[in-house]
C-alpha cells in the first residue's frame, strides 16, 4: 500500500508542478529542455519502487530540475542572446530554387527531405520556393515564389 501511496504523492505532484509551468512552456520545450524533463522518471524511479526510501531527496531533484528548466526559459525569454545558444537561429537551407549546400551541412539536412517536404506542402519544384527555411523547431518552412502577382499563402504553414 506504501507503493501506491508513493505513486500517488508524484502523480499530484507532476500534475500541480506542470499546471504551474504552463502550457505555454511546455509548448515551446526546446530539445535539451525535453531530455532534461525527460530525465524525472529517474528520480523517482528508486523512490517509487522503495529501492530508496527517501520520497524527499527524489523531490528535492525533481524541483531543483523543474527550476532549471524554468530559470533556462526565463533566461531565454529575457535575453535575445541567451535564446540564440538555447534554441538556434534559423537557417535559409534554399533559396531562389537552388541549395545552400553550407547551411544544409552545417544543419544536416539531406536534399530527399526537402524533396518530401516540398511535396508535402504542395510544391512541384524546388524553384517554386523562393526560400526553404530550417526554422529553430526543426521544421521546414516554405516562403513560395510570387506568381502572376499572387502569392501563395503556404509560408505560415510549418512543413
Amino acid at each position: 500500500m506504501e507503493t501506491v501511496a508513493r505513486v500517488a504523492f508524484v502523480y499530484v505532484l507532476l500534475m500541480v508542478t506542470l499546471r504551474v509551468v504552463g502550457k505555454r512552456e511546455l509548448g515551446r520545450l526546446s530539445p535539451f529542455e525535453l531530455v532534461l524533463l525527460m530525465l524525472i522518471p529517474e528520480l523517482f524511479q528508486q523512490a517509487l519502487m522503495r529501492e530508496d526510501f527517501s520520497l524527499t531527496a527524489a523531490v528535492i531533484a525533481f524541483f531543483s530540475l523543474v527550476s532549471l528548466v524554468f530559470a533556462t526559459s526565463l533566461l531565454a525569454h529575457r535575453f535575445r542572446w541567451m535564446e540564440r545558444i538555447l534554441a538556434g537561429e534559423p537557417a535559409v537551407i534554399a533559396s531562389g530554387g537552388r541549395f545552400v549546400v553550407e547551411a544544409m551541412n552545417h544543419e544536416r539536412v539531406q536534399p530527399g527531405e526537402v524533396y518530401a517536404e516540398l511535396r508535402k506542402a504542395g510544391f512541384e519544384r524546388l524553384s517554386d520556393a523562393r526560400y526553404i527555411v530550417l526554422e529553430d523547431d526543426g521544421k521546414l518552412s516554405i516562403v513560395p515564389v510570387e506568381r502572376g502577382g499572387a502569392t501563395r499563402r503556404d509560408d505560415d504553414t510549418p512543413v
